[in-house]
């Protein structure tokens, strides 16, 4: 296992080509302060530089709250909202809901809370676990802000209108449970089941070509603004690298010899 240099507020983890990203400040309900977020950003840039990262894990320490969003206790509170706009990410809430050079695919695991800019970092991953116990919600309009990382512009693309905006316009929080009936979490456990669950969508994510699985996720980052014809002929690096890798003729071998594949990543 590797470690990032030790940091207060975010652990990285890699081992056995799974990153793991834990924000650590339980006492404000992991929320992210500017402190935090370059951190996070620190964190994102290691997984992005580092090719033996196959799939990343992201969550929040303890059993409360995956993330908060901001944190309102500390140095946002005395910014104006344009000022806040202003000074936004590039990549998004945490570095990571608007993100797209982060090419692995990445699973929440939602231990709780997932509120304003927590809930923007949901919907910047992959696959979503949750759970039965968290709650989920763009809150920023009961604050007098605006979901300006993803929260809006991300929701209403991705959920049938009314859904979209019954969450947007009230501010609410919702349950895994509806948000799962909505097709915004892959699946719902109990607590003492959620790193079981998630050890599952690890193990399927390393059972495929980690080079075919960046080639699908770079094209759907990149080609959404495209037809599918226009897409399918991208010649995305990813995708050229995975149509001419060792992973391509490993799967072929596997598959004739009747054996698991020994994916060689490149």
């Amino acid at each position: 296992m590797t470690a990032a240099p030790s940091a207060d507020e975010v652990r990285l983890e890699i081992d056995q080509h799974v990153a793991r990203v834990t924000i650590d400040r339980p006492r404000v309900l992991n929320a992210v302060g500017a402190k935090t977020l370059q951190h996070l950003n620190e964190a994102w840039e290691r997984i992005e530089s580092d090719p033996e990262v196959r799939v990343v894990v992201v969550t929040g320490e303890g059993d409360r709250a995956f993330c908060t969003g901001a944190d309102m206790s500390g140095e946002e509170t005395a910014r104006t909202g344009l000022e806040y706009w202003a000074a936004l990410d590039p990549n998004g809430f945490g570095g990571l809901s608007l993100r797209t050079t982060l090419d692995v695919p990445v699973i929440a695991r939602v231990n709780g809370y997932a509120l304003g800019g927590g809930m923007e970092m949901v919907l910047g991953c992959d696959i979503v676990v949750a759970a039965d116990h968290a709650q989920f919600g763009l809150t920023e309009p009961r604050v007098g802000r605006v979901p300006l990382d993803g929260g809006v512009t991300q929701l209403v693309r991705r959920l049938p209108h009314t859904q979209a905006m019954s969450l947007l316009l009230t501010g609410r929080r919702a349950s895994a449970a509806e948000l799962a009936g909505m097709g915004l979490v892959n699946e719902v456990v109990p607590a003492e089941q959620l790193d079981e669950a998630v050890g599952r969508w690890v193990a399927d994510v390393l059972a495929c070509a980690p080079t075919s699985t960046r080639a699908i996720k770079q094209m759907v980052q990149r080609t959404a603004h495209l037809t599918s014809q226009e897409a399918r002929a991208t010649r995305l690096p990813a995708l050229m690298a995975a149509l001419d890798s060792e992973d391509s003729r490993e799967g072929v071998r596997a598959f004739r010899e009747k054996r698991p594949p020994n994916w060689p990543g490149h």
